[in-house]
Order: C-alpha cells, then structure tokens, then sequence
C-alpha cells in the first residue's frame, strides 16, 4: 500500500466513486474475468456482439436472459448501499460504473454514468428508440416495427456512447477525490480514465483484492472488501 492511511469522505466535496464488478461480486453477480468469470464459460462471439445479434438474435436473447434472472436474484451490498447513501449527503458525487447489473440504482443511487449500457434497457436500432424494461425474460423481443430490440449494452466491439464518455470525463476531471473499486483495469477505453483525475490532482483510492495494471499510480491502495473499506472511510463522518 502506497499510504497507510485513507482520506475521509467528509474531507472532499466532488467525489466520483469509479466501480467495477468486483463491486457487484460481494453481490453475488459473477464477475466477466478470473476464476468463475463470465468469459471463461461463454465466447462473447457467440454472445456478446453485434454480429453474433445478427446472425442468431434468440440465442443471443436467450443468454441475456440468463443474465438477467441471475442479477435479478442479487442484492445491493453493503457497498452500493454507502454510495447511494453518501450521494444523498452530497449531491455533488458521482458514480462512473463499468457494471450493467444497476445494483446502484437498486440501492438508492441516482447520479450514475454507466459506460457500458444496463442491462435494464432495451434499443431499436432502426426506429432509434431506448426504453426502460425489467421484464424476465425479455418480451416482446420485437419492436412495433418489426425489428428486434437488442439489450442497450456495449457489446464487445461496440464503441462508447460519446455523450456518456463525455459526462465521465467532465466528472473526472472536476473532482476532488476518486475512489476506484472493483475494476481489473484490462478493460479499454474504461481503464484509462481514472488518468484524467489523477491529472487534475486529485486524491485517489483504489479499492480491489489484488493489485491491477493501474495500482501504481493511485496515492492508497487498500486491499480488503470494498464494503470494509467504504464503511472506514465513511465512517469518520459519524457524529
């Protein structure tokens, strides 16, 4: 650990709280890596692009719906439930997340960019139309026009959605302190933006279980459960 001690939430007044799915993992959804990860069990072209959508777009349903039951069946940790409750303190905290599950939604949060789409939205390419749906499993599969609606994820060769980059970036670089937790910094362009706080100064925590390609760079380094370590620097607050 680069410093022993961690800086306390109260202390800061832009937070942006940066997660990944080792921060759902305490939730009990799997993680896309390492042992027991998605990746491991399924090849994402088959899956989890646009092309494997084209060729078999049931198929592809049928393992997102999978997916969704699974997440569905999981609840907020301890972790989530912090940062939802430290946004209600301060408003002005933001959460970038990697994760589709919308676990933080589920715990209170409100301010979430999600990088790479929800799991909970559905798109119709051809009539451009994104809606909110819950429903498990999916239906109807088909828009009113015909076309089949696709989950409004990033897919593996997707392109980030430009705006949604474009508000994480503006959050980055505006804050104070960034606590990154649960992400494995293999995934690009996600991986590279906890640069653009680190440029601006800011404070940086990093929160995982083992080191990543990025640890170097953060100012703490803490190594225990996300929950833990939340409720320790939160926890100075108390009065």
């Amino acid at each position: 650990m680069k410093s022993s001690s961690l800086p306390r939430l109260r202390d800061f007044r832009r937070i942006v709280f940066f997660t990944g799915a080792g921060l759902s993992a305490e939730s009990g959804v799997p993680t896309y890596r390492g042992q027991g990860g998605i990746w491991n069990e399924y090849d994402y072209r088959d899956y989890a692009c646009q092309r494997a959508f084209d060729r078999s777009p049931d198929k592809v349903w049928d393992f997102h719906d999978k997916r969704r039951a699974s997440v569905m069946a999981c609840l907020p940790n301890d972790g989530h439930a912090l940062i939802a409750a430290w946004q209600g303190k301060e408003p002005r905290t933001t959460v970038i997340t990697q994760n589709i599950d919308g676990l933080h939604q589920r715990a209170g949060a409100s301010r979430v960019i999600e990088l790479h789409g929800s799991l909970w939205r559905v798109r119709c390419d051809r009539e451009r139309v994104t809606r909110a749906d819950e429903s498990v499993p999916m239906a109807p599969r088909r828009c009113a026009c015909g076309a089949y609606f696709r989950p409004d994820i990033v897919w593996f060769e997707d392109a980030l959605d430009p705006e949604t980059l474009q508000r994480a970036h503006d959050a980055l670089e505006e804050c104070d302190l960034l606590v990154t937790i649960g992400t494995s910094a293999a995934v690009y362009p996600a991986a590279e933006l906890p640069r653009l706080a680190m440029a601006a100064g800011a404070t940086t925590v990093e929160v995982n279980i083992e080191d990543t390609p990025m640890s170097a760079l953060y100012t703490h380094r803490p190594r225990e459960r996300a929950s833990e370590i939340l409720q320790r620097m939160a926890s100075s607050a108390v009065r």
